[in-house]
């Protein structure tokens, strides 16, 4: 399986870390809110609050995380991240009351968006000439380990039992742990020396700032699929109930077998700002097709739904590949960590707003919320490629100032 498995073994180490911890957030995200409700017995409202509480204090953490891993060495706190997030994960069996859970689960999101950041400098650095290319291996290796967890998840929820919902959370706990020991596996990668400048750089950079915003605009398009199709499909069409399955297998196939190649043709920022626009036009084109599937035959609406499904996942490959290449290509290398913690937290506040506007907008409003819906992923593609353009400039000036120290060699 040479395409399969990279061929250099930092790569392979990273990627097989990153299939376990995968394997186990599968099982947190296809059971973790059915745990808390079922065998932990907490109100909806409660776990509600918790998670929402939780997806904004996180937000706090990458940029100050991926700072310290440019600092003092990405892969000892990336582990450090996955030890917490397991110990905390651990703790959610012994969440039993409103006060512990919300602790529990603050420190687990916490710990996996700074994680996230830490990651990114060992990204850069072992991922060869195209780190963007490597990263979209890395999503589509993380939809692979989704979906069996999601699969061993399935089992827990048809069990139903506490003691299986706590078999799932250690074993959730147990594949963060196992990551992070195959993460020490690696080569330890030496902190790259720092510019003249401010400390926190990332957040006084203005034009990558406003691409993290027009990013975390169209991040929200992630819970069209797990949170708009599930509850329009059910609550205002005829279409069988099992095309909520069929429209995440259909995007993760698509996701595992595309996301590569989608990447390998935007190889500039320039080339990424334009796959925002692309992805946009996609997104428009999905969002009015799932409006049309209310008032009309089952059939009909299943056809539409896996149609709109293969659209909007056609557009979530763009879009992924376009963050891909402007996050890694305008960050300064020296501070990877500290300006990827910046653009993970448009698409954190879109994880932490985005299910409320989609129920706003496109439930509650119904089928002219879905065309405004599409329209806003329109019009942020549109002004992509300009902020695209704008961040260039600002690094290419900041480029002739610093001089060299900005091109350390990846290896």
């Amino acid at each position: 399986m040479p395409r399969l498995i990279p061929d250099a073994r930092p790569q392979r180490v990273l990627a097989a870390s990153n299939f376990v911890y995968t394997v186990g957030n599968g099982l947190y995200l296809t059971a973790g809110v059915l745990y808390f409700t079922q065998a932990a017995r907490l109100p909806a409202d409660q776990v509600g609050l918790g998670l929402g509480v939780a997806g904004l204090v996180a937000l706090a953490l990458g940029v100050t995380v991926g700072h310290l891993a440019d600092r003092y060495g990405a892969r000892g706190v990336y582990a450090v991240t996955l030890g917490v997030q397991a110990l905390a994960t651990a703790g959610f069996v012994l969440a039993d009351a409103f006060w512990p859970f919300l602790l529990a689960v603050c420190a687990a999101a916490g710990a996996r968006t700074a994680g996230t950041a830490a990651r990114s400098p060992l990204i850069r650095h072992y991922g060869g000439d195209r780190p963007q290319e490597f990263r979209a291996y890395l999503r589509a290796v993380t939809n692979v380990g989704i979906s069996l967890g999601a699969v061993l998840a399935g089992w827990v929820v048809q069990v139903g039992t506490v003691t299986a919902y706590q078999l799932m959370v250690l074993g959730n706990a147990a594949a963060f742990v196992v990551a992070a020991v195959i993460v020490v596996l690696l080569p330890p990668v030496a902190p790259l020396p720092g510019v003249d400048g401010p400390r926190w750089a990332a957040l006084r950079d203005r034009p990558y700032l406003l691409i993290t915003g027009l990013d975390g605009i169209m991040a929200v398009q992630f819970k069209v699929l797990t949170v708009g199709i599930p509850l329009w499909l059910v609550g205002a069409t005829t279409a069988p109930h099992w095309l909520i399955s069929g429209t995440i297998l259909t995007s993760t196939f698509m996701v595992v077998a595309f996301q590569v190649r989608a990447s390998r043709s935007i190889d500039s920022p320039v080339a990424g700002g334009h796959a925002y626009r692309r992805a946009g036009v996609a997104f428009l084109v999905s969002c009015s097709l799932i409006s049309l599937t209310a008032g009309i035959p089952g059939w009909a609406a299943a056809a539409l739904f896996l149609a709109a499904a293969v659209v909007h996942t056609a557009g979530e490959l763009w879009y992924s590949a376009a963050g891909f290449e402007v996050s890694f290509a305008l960050a300064p290398r020296h501070a990877t960590g500290q300006y990827l913690g910046v653009f993970g937290l448009g698409a954190g506040l879109a994880d932490a707003l985005g299910p409320g506007l989609l129920i706003g907008l496109c439930i509650t409003w119904g089928r002219p919320g879905w065309y405004v819906l599409g329209a806003v992923f329109a019009v942020t593609g549109l002004a992509a490629p300009l902020a695209v353009r704008r961040a260039e400039r600002r690094r290419d000036a900041r480029s002739a100032r610093t001089g060299p120290a900005e091109n350390v060699p990846a290896a």
